[in-house]
């Protein structure tokens, strides 16, 4: 069993929100509809939505070599999250900070546009190369805020923000850091747009996860950052632990690239581990923040597995606010399902109106009020990864 990590922070952009309030009303209360973005289409017959941030959300930063839009996301919510923690310069000093942020494309993708140029003839700028060398996102976080922490950027795909907070826990367990920014963050990108679009599992309109008219997924942008703190450096600046970090696990299926194991078995695997090392039983989890794409594999397995393991437990997905936003997927579900927790309030599942025939996982498709003590959040990856946290209702 490992012991529970206090949360002291936290921020969030995506379509759905420019900081985790907003995100979270609107998931409450409000609508966002994905758009046909210019530069996000694959052909005529091969075009899906997205959600994409409104520009006039992005408090831009202005660097030199200029900083990738990941990058514009992100410094955003580790402002947000230190101001909601009440983290001012002067309570850093001092203390060791790590940075943990996952990302599928947030530093490799961004430059596309010079190696056209360059199969053209042509001799592109530079600048995009520095930009890039310059822009891993979370040694770009630690050199801005001086952090002098661990750094690691964690790419597992699409669990890279959840990866990224279980890492994170575990090095304030080890003793590695006071402090650790976690979190997770990706910008649209046309080659992961084209990715997606070739393997036909986007959908040509807005998603509908576990509904029986889905027809796959939308791709989304965002970031969101949790900060995890010490209990020592909890109790020494007076921080309000708002919700724990209980257990994490992550597993591989070791059986297809790009599709789940057909019976769930690493998502089981990374579920129980979680379970296991949080000192709790499935039955205890309150709700569950799913992964919930709107894919035809995803959405069949991943019921699959709600239905053996919490065939009770009410669940929810947030991908029909927010699209799929990639690595910062799990870190965006982790701060919602961590905002449901303190508020007592389940999201409804976005897009999602009728089950299919047969099918015995059901999301909830209003909002719910919910009494909940811990709740759980995963993700599923190509790659056949799979991983799963688990939080404690915190006292603030």
């Amino acid at each position: 069993m490992d012991r529970p990590v206090s949360i002291c922070g936290h921020g969030c952009i995506c379509a759905a929100g420019k900081d985790t309030r907003a995100c979270f009303e609107t998931m409450l209360h409000g609508d966002v509809q994905p758009v046909f973005a210019p530069g996000f289409s694959y052909d005529q017959t091969m075009q899906s939505p997205v959600f994409a941030v409104p520009q006039e959300w992005i408090k831009r930063q202005e660097q030199n070599p200029p900083l990738t839009e990941t990058m514009q996301l992100l410094f955003p919510v580790v402002d947000e999250a230190l101001a909601r923690a009440g983290l001012t310069a002067d309570k850093l000093d001092n203390l060791k900070i790590g940075t943990c942020i996952g990302s599928s494309t947030g530093a490799s993708l961004n430059f596309k546009s010079f190696y056209q140029k360059w199969r053209e003839g042509n001799e592109p700028d530079l600048e995009v190369i520095e930009s890039y060398l310059h822009c891993n996102p979370a040694a770009a976080v630690a050199e801005k805020y001086g952090f002098n922490g661990p750094v690691q950027t964690v790419t597992n795909a699409c669990s890279s923000g959840t990866d990224a907070i279980g890492i994170a826990a575990s090095w304030i367990r080890l003793g590695l850091c006071d402090l650790v920014i976690a979190g997770g963050a990706d910008a649209l990108s046309g080659i992961s747009y084209t990715g997606f679009s070739r393997l036909m599992i986007t959908s040509p309109q807005r998603c509908r996860p576990f509904d029986k008219d889905r027809q796959g997924l939308n791709l989304g942008e965002g970031a969101a950052v949790l900060i995890l703190a010490s209990e020592s450096t909890m109790q020494e600046l007076e921080l309000n632990s708002i919700a724990q970090v209980m257990g994490y696990g992550t597993s591989c299926d070791a059986h297809h690239l790009t599709a789940p194991h057909p019976e769930g078995s690493g998502l089981k695997q990374a579920v129980r581990d979680a379970l296991e090392r949080s000192g709790i039983s499935a039955s205890e989890i309150g709700f569950i923040n799913v992964h919930g794409t709107g894919t035809e594999n995803n959405d069949r397995i991943e019921g699959q597995v709600i239905n053996e393991l919490f065939p009770t437990t009410p669940f929810t997905g947030t991908k029909g606010f927010t699209g799929h936003t990639l690595g910062a997927a799990g870190a965006v579900e982790a701060v919602m399902t961590v905002m449901s927790l303190q508020n007592g309030l389940l999201p409804p599942t976005s897009g999602f109106h009728e089950a299919a025939e047969g099918a015995k996982a059901i999301p909830v498709s209003k909002k719910t009020a919910i009494d909940a003590k811990y709740a759980l959040s995963d993700s599923l990856a190509f790659g056949g990864n799979n991983s799963a946290l688990v939080f404690k209702k915190g006292a603030a």
